[in-house]
This record gives structure tokens, C-alpha cells and sequence, in this order.
């Protein structure tokens, strides 16, 4: 194989030609420098050179060997769409410039402290092929012996000397010239909030002097002596302007239309909106002093505001040098309806086969308000294709309306200044639930709440009141056959009825937007209560029989509460360890001995333990497999407590495919103990109890969609006896009967977290 990608490819090279394999930094080892800082400067460095080789895998440049296989003249065709698509030109020693490669590697080295750094390139080259080769002599590197900043009693050395406190330039630290450059943004834009509008980082000077000795160098920070009068004046706001329904064609002010609301003026002859909607978005007023960080924060504001796609601002000097600025934003709205069509394909470990339609209409700006009122409607199939329960086909199909309010309803009175406009939503739904030879489910659910951020990592979402009924109807004879003969008392739970209302709340905190970190994370934590106090109150006792009802129906009481940690460490500039832990639990008292099935917990699937078909393992010990052996039915394992975790290596492959390397455990388990499901209480045991698997897989990043195929199997099964769960042992890829047990098959829509 490695001669397929290498012997293959260079003989499409012509006479003179000698494909490029890549480069080598040898870096001199000095006392001056250690180990990992070289390591750490090889790893910075070798982004830096230019060309990149012929991407790899395993050694095989299979990108060039498509290219080289695929070479026509034609400029139509499938062979000139995969030359053109996943074909990859080769790249020659003759592209390689080392004299360049080497400035730009010295200026890294200098700009990074290593003001005596050398570098010097060569190539080493065969008959077909060729690397280049950087000797680097590093040399000392040097560090900050002292930093001084402009010193005077005007305003401007005056907000620069307080904006010094958190200085990125500090004494002892590595010299670093984009230290020095973040430096003057940072300063920057602690001004800009201070008034400072027409200040920039270029009036910043900074002066080093390396001739101090010891290998340290002094800096001094001065305004330089040109910066205009303007820039060192503070600025105040004077009048505030919104135009709504602005487009390229708007040419005019027309300030002679304007409305005056509160502290700003809207100029919107079309009244394609009511004044009082930005009252949240505006957060600078007449008479404050310019910040730059409430103007974004404005700006962010708008755009979250929902009806508008573009929002552009002017700023503009109220009269010829005056230190009042006119703030001016022009809004591009969206259309203001919008309909979407949603096709979707599946798969399940459980040998169902899916597709799914969507239809959502949205209207962004419903009531003149900015108020988005929304309707979805859906209808799924998913096809039972082999098993004992073929047939038992699912069909689904229902509708959910809301509506979206831009701020707080309420009778309290909340004010943030932060980018993230708060919200109120309402939702109503209804769905039914088909299961072809089993039963029907139709749920109701209703919701009223607000949600609101923090900040970028942190946001808060409450429902005041989440209600939920499921009234099941249409129950098969033969279902209802099975659930009286049935020891397990799932097949009754799946179809009681269920009334839950109370209510949620969830917190997140989260870096993964700042995808340039080495490690990222992601928690949540939520909350879900229902009819606690009214349970409290109307004395509801299920284990005494005291089984109260609302409205004529039986309610559900618990408490349930769970946790997610997610976390990604980029391992490459492509490769990445993901790692998820999730533990769940929920507690039914008064009214109810077990949780509502549309409030279990449940495990096993190609978003969860994926050596295990979907929802087939726990609770504990039970297993459903030995239970049901020669029976129609197969019911979804649920549980009221869960532990599930996940390690995944995400290595790329080339171009848009990437690997996954995973191992998945954990398991569900009752509250409550009961007959039918032995094994399946929570007990100190539970670590004993685990199940656990491992696999391998491919995502295809298709741009709109990214494609995953996982293959997972068992090692450990908690159903067997003590000493015998981990299963390596048994494990044997020539036996078909071995595979067939024990080999999932997931195909799914996106990572599995």
C-alpha cells in the first residue's frame, strides 16, 4: 500500500520533477533553552512554512494518488468532478523557497524573544523526492526588565496609567512583539469605554532597548506626538437615531418623520415597528460618556433582536469640533415571514429505518413588536426491517406553536447591559405517537419561561411552569394480553397515563466558541420538578394509596435533576479528545413510586453507549434479552438514576473525513425496587454494574450535514454473573453468530455530543 501512494505517485512526475514530502526544523540544543521550549517553537514554526506538502494518511497520499488517477483534459465528467473534488496537484521541492522559509522563521524567532536567533535551510533530496532541512541556532532569549507608561495629569495620560493595572507587559516576562501589540489594543480599547472615540492603537508607541545586559531589554509606552487633538479628547453622546426599515436605496435622514420615544428617535415612515421594541437594544444615552463596550453590546443587542439581519451604526459629531457625538443605526430587516421545508433520514441499532418532514413557518416580527411567532409541523415513519418485532412500525406526527417575546415579562423589573437581549417564550404542542400492533400516544405539552445569558459562556434558562399529559389510546388486544402476563412492569408503564406541571430550570456554562484554545469544556445542570408543593398540600401518599388527582387525573411528583461535562482537548491542528461524563437522577415521592416513562432515563444507542442497541441495556442488572426470549415484545429499558460517559480520539484523516477511536460506559437503574425487573435497583454496587464497549468510526464533514458511521461492541455486559462481565475473552470476529450478537452498526446526523 505505501508503494500505491508513493511509487505510484512519483511516476506521474515528469523529468526533473521530485515530489516534496515535507520539511524537518533541527533546532541546536542549548542550556539557553530547554527541551519543551524547543519542542513548543518546532510545533509553532512548522505552520509556518510554505508550501505544505501532499497531505497524508499512514503514509499514503491518497488526495495525489486521486489526482494522478484521475487526470484529464476533459472539463466535464465524473473523472474531472473527482480530480477537481478530492483530488489533490503534487507539490515539488521546486516550490519550496528556502531563502523566504528562512527570513520568515528568523523574524518568528526575533518577534518571540530570540534576538540572536539563525536559521539556515537546505534540502535533502533523491531521484524522486525531497525535504527541506531549517537548522536553527536559537540562542538566548530575552526577557522584560522593566515597562513604563506615559506619565502626566491630562485626561488621556491620566485613563492611560489606570488602564495599566492588568498590563499584558510585565516585568520578568518573555519579550513578545504581539505582547506588545495586544498590548496597545488592550489599552485601546479601555479608552474607547472611557470616551476616547477617535483614539487608536497606533497613537501608542513603544520604545525597547536592548542594550541593558543580561539578555533584558526596557521598554517605555509613549502618546506619540502627532496623535490629532481629537483623539485626546472624551466624548459624549447628544441624540440617538434608529432607522428600522433601512435598505442601500436610503440616501436621506429624514429626521423630519422621526418619533420620539424615551431617551431615542425612530424614523420609520413605513411603522414597520413600534418604538417601545428597542427599548432593550439602546444602551447608551444622552448625555453619557462614549463606551465602546455599550455600543457593541447595542449593536449585538440589535442583531438578537430578531427581525433584522444587518445592522450598521454611524457615528458623527454633533456640531464641527465639538466633543458631542450623534449616534445614527441603520436596520436591514429580514422578509418577514419565512417557510422551511426539513427532510431527514435514520437509522437504529434496533433495526429501524426512518425518515422524517418538518415544515416551520416563522413570522420575526408578529405583532409590531419583535415578537417571533412561530409554527412547526412534522410526521416521521420509521420502519421496523428485521427482528422478531418486524412490523411494529412507529409513525409520528404532530404540531408546535410560540411565541418569542424580546424581554422580560414580568411584574418584576430586570436590566442587564451585557449583549444578550433576554426572552420570554411561550409553547403549546401536541403529538401523537403510533406504534403499529401496540399502541397510540398523544401528548400535550404547554410551556412559559425566560431564558437570558450572562455573558458568552454563561446563560440561564427558567420555565416558570412546564405542563405535560400523555393519554394513551388505541392499546392492541395482544398488547394488553402481554402487559397482564408480563412480570415486567415497563410494558404497563410505557402506556399510563402522565400529568406533570412545574416548574425547570437549566444553567450552562461553555468555551467551546473560542475554538482557538487548547482545552475547551461544556456543563450543564437542570432541574425538572413537578406538582411538589400541590402533592405537599393535598397529602398525595401512592405507597398509602393516597392517589390524588388535578382536573380529574391522576398527577405525577418528583424531583429530577441532572449533570453534563463535556470536554475537548486539541490534541493537532485537526485532531481533537473529547470526553463526556452525564449522571442523572430523579426522585418520585408522594403522588408517584416511579418516574413518568416520558421522563426516564435511558441508555444504550448511536448517541450513547454504542456497543449496545438503542435503549436495550439496564436497569442494573436486568437483562431484557434473557427475560423475553421468544417474545413479540422487546420494551424500552427505562430508568429513574443514570451514569454514562464517553472517551472519543477524533484523529483527520484528509480533506473532509475524520476518524473516531471511542469507548463508551454506564448504565440506568430504579429508584424503587420491583418484582419484575430484578437487578434493577440503585445500590453500592453500582460501579460493579456498569456496561461498557468500545469502537471505531468515520465522520464525512459534507459541509451542510456532518455523516457518522460508528461500529461498536460490547466488553462488558452487567448481566452476567460477578467475575465474568468483562468479556474480551469471548470475543471472536469469525463467528457469525459472535457478530451478529455483539457488532452495532450506527449510522447517524452529526457527533454524538
Amino acid at each position: 500500500m505505501y508503494c500505491l501512494s508513493s511509487c505510484s505517485n512519483t511516476r506521474y512526475l515528469q523529468n526533473g520533477q521530485k515530489l516534496y514530502t515535507g520539511s524537518k526544523l533541527e533546532i541546536e540544543k542549548s542550556p539557553e533553552i530547554t527541551a519543551n521550549e524547543s519542542k513548543d517553537l518546532k510545533e509553532q514554526m512548522e505552520e509556518l512554512l510554505r508550501p505544505v506538502p501532499n497531505s497524508s494518511f499512514l503514509g499514503m497520499r491518497i488526495k495525489l494518488y486521486i489526482y494522478n488517477k484521475t487526470k484529464t483534459d476533459k472539463t466535464t465528467g465524473i473523472k474531472h468532478w473527482l480530480n477537481q473534488k478530492f483530488g489533490e496537484p503534487p507539490v515539488l521541492v521546486s516550490d519550496v523557497n528556502l531563502a523566504k522559509n528562512s527570513e520568515v522563521l528568523q523574524g518568528y524567532l526575533q518577534n518571540n524573544s530570540y534576538f540572536q536567533a539563525g536559521v539556515n535551510g537546505s534540502l535533502d533530496t533523491t531521484a524522486k523526492k525531497g525535504s527541506a532541512v531549517y537548522n536553527i541556532l536559537a540562542g538566548p532569549s530575552y526577557h522584560i526588565a522593566s515597562v513604563s507608561f506615559p506619565k502626566g495629569k491630562d485626561s488621556l495620560r491620566s485613563a492611560i496609567n489606570k488602564a495599566t493595572r492588568r498590563s499584558i507587559l510585565r516585568k520578568g516576562k518573555k519579550y513578545n512583539l504581539d505582547d506588545i501589540k495586544n498590548e496597545r489594543v488592550r489599552i485601546d480599547n479601555r479608552l474607547k469605554n472611557k470616551g476616547f472615540y477617535f483614539f487608536s492603537p497606533e497613537n501608542l508607541l513603544v520604545k525597547v532597548d536592548s542594550t541593558v545586559g543580561k539578555h533584558q531589554v526596557d521598554m517605555d509606552m509613549i502618546v506619540k506626538p502627532e496623535t490629532p487633538d481629537r483623539a485626546r479628547k472624551i466624548y459624549t453622546i447628544d441624540s440617538i437615531f434608529i432607522y428600522p426599515g433601512y435598505s442601500l436605496r436610503d440616501t436621506g435622514r429624514h429626521k423630519s418623520i422621526m418619533e420620539h420615544y424615551g431617551w431615542y428617535n425612530v424614523v420609520d415612515p413605513h411603522h414597520t415597528i413600534k418604538p417601545y421594541a428597542f427599548k432593550n437594544t439602546v444602551l447608551l444615552h444622552p448625555g453619557d460618556t462614549y463606551s465602546r463596550q455599550l455600543h457593541n453590546n447595542s449593536i449585538n443587542r440589535m442583531i438578537n433582536l430578531g427581525p433584522y439581519k444587518f445592522v450598521k451604526n454611524k457615528f458623527v459629531q454633533h456640531e464641527e469640533d465639538s466633543a458631542k457625538l450623534d449616534v445614527y443605526y441603520y436596520l436591514t430587516p429580514y422578509k418577514g415571514k419565512s417557510l422551511q421545508l426539513e427532510l431527514q433520514g435514520r437509522t437504529t441499532s434496533a433495526n429501524f429505518m426512518g425518515s422524517q418532514i418538518n415544515i416551520n413557518w416563522k413570522n420575526r416580527n408578529a405583532f409590531k413588536g419583535a415578537e417571533a411567532f412561530t409554527i412547526g409541523l412534522f410526521g416521521s415513519t420509521d420502519l421496523q426491517m428485521g427482528g422478531s418485532t418486524k412490523g411494529n412500525n412507529v409513525y409520528q406526527g404532530g404540531i408546535k406553536t410560540g411565541i418569542t417575546w424580546p424581554r422580560f415579562i414580568s411584574p418584576f423589573n430586570f436590566k442587564s447591559d451585557n449583549a444578550y437581549i433576554p426572552h420570554t417564550n411561550l409553547t403549546l404542542g401536541y403529538s401523537i405517537n403510533r406504534r403499529v400492533k401496540l399502541y397510540t400516544l398523544n401528548s400535550f405539552t404547554g410551556s412559559f419561561g425566560y431564558e437570558w445569558r450572562e455573558n458568552a459562556k454563561r446563560s440561564h434558562q427558567l420555565n416558570l411552569i412546564n405542563i405535560t399529559y400523555v393519554n394513551p389510546t388505541g392499546v392492541s388486544a395482544a398488547y394488553a394480553d402481554s402487559v397482564k402476563h408480563s412480570q415486567n412492569p415497563t410494558l404497563a408503564h410505557v402506556i399510563d397515563k402522565q400529568f406533570t406541571f412545574g416548574p425547570s430550570y437549566s444553567y450552562t456554562v461553555t468555551n467551546t466558541a473560542q475554538s482557538y484554545k487548547r482545552n475547551t469544556y461544556y456543563y450543564n445542570a437542570a432541574i425538572d420538578l413537578s406538582a411538589n408543593l400541590y402533592g405537599l398540600i393535598s397529602g398525595a401518599n401512592a405507597d398509602k394509596g393516597h392517589i390524588k388527582e388535578l382536573f380529574g387525573q391522576p398527577f405525577n411528583q418528583y424531583v429530577k435533576i441532572e449533570n453534563e461535562f463535556r470536554y475537548f482537548r486539541r490534541i493537532s491542528r485537526k485532531s481533537k479528545l473529547a470526553a463526556r461524563l452525564m449522571a442523572g437522577v430523579g426522585i418520585p415521592y408522594g403522588n408517584s413510586t416511579i418516574l413518568p416513562y416520558s421522563k426516564q432515563f435511558f441508555i444504550g444507542g448511536s448517541n450513547s453507549l454504542r456497543g449496545f442497541r438503542a435503549r436495550s441495556l439496564g436497569p442494573g442488572t436486568y437483562n431484557v434479552a434473557d427475560a423475553y426470549a421468544g417474545s413479540d415484545f422487546f420494551p424500552d429499558q427505562s430508568g429513574d438514576i443514570k451514569i454514562e460517559g464517553t472517551v472519543e480520539y477524533r484523529p483527520h484523516i484528509f480533506g473532509f473525513m475524520e476518524g473516531a477511536v471511542f469507548t463508551d460506559f454506564g448504565n440506568i437503574w430504579l429508584f424503587n425496587a420491583n418484582d419484575g425487573q430484578p437487578g434493577g435497583v440503585f445500590n453500592g454496587q453500582f460501579l460493579n454494574q456498569m456496561a461498557a464497549d468500545v469502537g471505531v468510526g468515520l465522520r464525512f464533514d459534507l459541509t451542510v450535514l456532518i455523516l457518522r458511521l460508528d461500529l461498536g461492541m460490547p466488553i462488558r455486559k452487567p448481566w452476567l454473573p460477578k467475575g465474568d462481565r468483562w468479556v474480551f475473552d469471548q470475543i471472536d470476529f469469525g463467528s457469525n453468530s459472535w457478530r451478529k450478537d455483539n457488532l452495532i452498526f450506527n449510522i447517524a446526523i452529526g457527533y454524538p455530543f
